[in-house]
């Protein structure tokens, strides 16, 4: 979405005035570092959100298990848009109920969280790395599906996930009105619940409506309130910093963007920070109001700075 926005639009003027890097790493992963998120094999990524989605994560090993459609193309499978899969409340409880009757015994079990995301705990910790979907989507999965020492066990697993969902009384009916099937999850962001960490700035509020920038907030002591929908909203807020999770929508430019714009001309915003996600890389823009009188940068299309 954001890469279709042309030189006119309000981001790539804030591009053109700011200082832009490229980071060849998904949002997901840069955000994780911002919060100082420690990593193992992964970023403990479903554990962090679990315990924000009504789920008590104990000891135990999380990983996320987001419901996809893998693509038949003509030599190799791709990871379709979107994901995880939007699947209703009543079609998730009976096909995770059937994968945790075929699972259990084997110390795995599935869970669906209040937000409707799905996810896996395991008894063990797996041995495996996994791979965030935003860097496969569009991708032949080959090289991205888990590895480690392990993997070989983990990948029969994902076999018998496909070959349970596969035809399932749920996914005939999603078909049946013209949606996706879910016939596969994506593992990732695996890990255990770390110890919390002192707050990583006491004025910072965040705003959002994603579980796991709620998760995020929770886990690192910073205050977390719903994603207002309009930005004077946010900057009413009585708080020196807000972080702000802005949904990926259609009208994102003309709602977010161009206010953004509008507000720091004027001085109402003393600096502002984008972090700006590309599926398997993302850019981070510094601005503040007196990049605006930097008149010798022309204005490119947002693509031009992932080149």
């Amino acid at each position: 979405m954001l890469s279709a926005l042309q030189s006119q639009s309000a981001l790539a003027q804030l591009l053109a005035k700011g200082q832009v890097v490229a980071s060849n790493m998904p949002l997901e992963a840069l955000v994780c570092q911002h919060y100082a998120l420690p990593a193992t094999t992964d970023y403990p990524i479903a554990a962090i959100t679990a315990e924000a989605d009504g789920l008590a994560t104990g000891n135990a090993y999380w990983l996320r298990a987001d419901p996809v459609h893998l693509a038949l193309q003509r030599d190799c499978f791709i990871l379709g848009e979107p994901v995880p899969l939007l699947v209703n409340s009543e079609h998730a409880a009976i096909m995770l109920a059937s994968l945790n009757q075929h699972f259990n015994q084997d110390g795995l079990s599935f869970f669906l969280g209040h937000s409707g995301a799905w996810y896996l705990k395991s008894a063990q910790a797996p041995q495996i790395t996994t791979t965030l979907p935003s860097v496969v989507i569009g991708k032949n999965i080959h090289d991205f599906l888990p590895q480690g020492v392990a993997s070989s066990r983990w990948l029969a697993v994902l076999n018998e996930v496909q070959m349970l969902l596969h035809e399932h009384p749920a996914n005939d009916a999603r078909e049946a009105t013209g949606e996706a099937a879910v016939n596969s999850v994506w593992l990732s962001g695996g890990g255990v619940m770390p110890k919390a960490q002192a707050p990583i700035n006491q004025t910072a509020t965040l705003m959002a409506n994603s579980i796991f920038y709620q998760g995020l907030a929770k886990w690192a002591g910073l205050k977390c309130l719903a994603l207002p929908s309009q930005l004077e909203a946010v900057l009413q807020a009585p708080v020196e910093q807000v972080r702000l999770q802005l949904l990926a929508t259609h009208d994102l430019d003309e709602r977010w963007f161009r206010k953004l714009l509008a507000t720091l001309k004027n001085h109402k915003i003393k600096q502002l920070t984008l972090n700006l996600g590309f599926y398997d890389k993302c850019l981070v823009v510094n601005l503040k109001p007196m990049d605006f009188y930097k008149f010798w940068r022309s204005v490119r299309p947002v693509m031009d700075y992932l080149q």
